[in-house]
């Protein structure tokens, strides 16, 4: 399964991310391997609790295989 997310500059430095299929997935990692890794274990983690919406946000997407 594969999801989209959105990458964000953090202001303090590194990265932070969304998944707009999943709303409150989000995770920051300092470096982009870091936040990919995080981004997968909070994929996995959310949808083992939340049903899936499907939303659209303008911004950087990445998709991840989970």
């Amino acid at each position: 399964m594969n999801f989209k997310a959105i990458i964000h500059e953090a202001d303090e430095g590194g990265f932070w991310a969304e998944v707009p299929a999943i709303p409150g997935c989000a995770t920051q990692g300092e470096t982009m391997e870091e936040l990919v890794e995080n981004l997968r274990e909070a994929i996995e983690g959310c949808l083992s609790v939340e049903p899936l919406s499907f939303t659209s946000e303008p911004g950087r997407i990445v998709e991840i295989a989970v």
